[in-house]
């Protein structure tokens, strides 16, 4: 591949995502990208799973961008990602580092790899209200209303997806999106995956480590300092399952099994969309997210040596 430039590291929750990335940048040189659409915004930190430990290898500090750059009880966009991600690459390029993009937001890593000028259209929330009051069915009717140009790539699975759909077609029936001169990017993409009773182990593990490590307390303390339950919920899983808890409308245990069971439904989504950017032409090498850590990251690192063309043995 010609001037290779950027690796990506991504994978469903809780295949250790971060640690690998950490362990590549510490050998050959990197910075890390953030690809986490909630690490972003500060003080939601045990929710997020940001361990900025994780970012120390053998006393060295690995520097990190897009964590903790937005107040909690902000929005965060995927068009506002992609400036943040190319200002960031341009910084490590000027260091003459490499860069290192590490998540699990496919819809973030997505628009990078396919250049998605899509995501630049704004928000319109007129027509969201309206949106929201439909049903799925309904949604897929009005999105069927559009041009086949303008409606050849929607999800039709989630009402989520065909409001930004119907929002995004609307705008481009009457406007045209600016195309803005981006680097070109030559990546090397590392999926983790774990097979499915080893991933609902691992996040139900995660997830007690959590509990008992003050999830609750930090919603609460996120709630004391403004943020809206309206905006926790919009944030989702961890944060609003905490905070149906906090209202009294579920007990702990309730909570806890709601919360483990909607973690382990976003992993499979997040699996799903990864495999939906494979049929889109991205090249993912998959390598299994083994309790024997040294393994997978050796495998990583002669990966990454091959991209890179350099001999590891004397990386």
């Amino acid at each position: 591949m010609s001037n290779p430039n950027l690796l990506v590291v991504l994978g469903a929750t809780a295949t250790g995502k971060t640690q690998l990335a950490v362990h590549l940048a510490s050998v050959f040189g990197g910075e890390i990208i953030s690809a986490d659409s909630r690490q972003v915004f500060r003080g939601m930190d045990i929710g997020t799973g940001k361990d900025l430990n994780e970012y120390r290898v053998d006393g060295k500090q690995i520097r990190h961008h897009l964590i903790d750059i937005r107040e909690a009880g902000e929005r965060y966009q995927v068009n506002a990602f992609k400036e943040d991600f190319y200002a960031a690459f341009e910084q490590i390029n000027q260091r003459a580092n490499f860069p290192i993009l590490c998540g699990g937001t496919g819809m973030y890593i997505h628009s990078l790899l396919q250049n998605h000028e899509l995501t630049a259209i704004p928000v319109n929330l007129h027509l969201r209200e309206e949106l929201m009051l439909l049903s799925k069915e309904e949604l897929q009717d009005r999105i069927g209303q559009f041009p086949l140009a303008l409606r050849s790539h929607v999800d039709y699975s989630s009402a989520k997806r065909l409001i930004r759909a119907i929002e995004v077609a609307d705008y481009l029936s009457k406007n045209e999106v600016e195309n803005v001169p981006r680097p070109v990017l030559s990546p090397l993409v590392i999926g983790l995956y774990n097979d499915v009773e080893t991933r609902r182990f691992k996040i139900a593990e995660r997830l007690k480590l959590r509990l008992n490590n003050g999830l609750v307390e930090e919603v609460e303390k996120l709630i004391a300092n403004g943020v809206s339950k309206e905006m926790l919920n919009f944030y989702g899983l961890e944060y609003k399952f905490v905070v149906s808890y906090l209202n009294g409308e579920v007990d702990f245990a309730t909570m806890n099994e709601r919360l483990q069971t909607a973690i382990f439904q976003f992993a499979k989504r997040q699996m799903t969309f990864f495999r939906k950017m494979e049929k889109d032409g991205v090249t993912i090498v998959w390598l299994e997210a083994k309790n024997d850590k040294a393994v997978m990251h050796q495998q990583a690192v002669e990966l990454v040596g091959r991209f890179l063309n350099k001999n590891v043995e004397h990386v």
